[in-house]
């Protein structure tokens, strides 16, 4: 099986979209799965912070190269 369950390039999209293709990604993933996210919107970082403290989806990792920062949610 892959690393990932899914993943999603929301780059160039601003809040609340990078979000909301996570949630509809997640929704469709067993307890478990594994989402990649890729955004470009700097207030994203805290935006999945709080998506994930409030959906009790944990946000595994979290980083940042040359402007793009990837996700990484365990679905809850």
């Amino acid at each position: 099986m892959a690393e990932f369950a899914q993943e999603v390039d929301a780059s160039g999209l601003n809040c609340p979209l990078p979000i909301l293709r996570a949630k509809k990604a997640l929704n469709s993933m067993e307890k478990g799965q594994k989402l990649r996210i890729f955004t470009t919107d700097k207030g994203s970082v805290r935006d999945f912070e709080a998506f994930t403290q409030q959906t009790g989806n944990p946000l595994l990792e979290t980083s940042e190269e040359q402007g793009t920062y990837t996700f990484i949610i365990e679905k809850g």
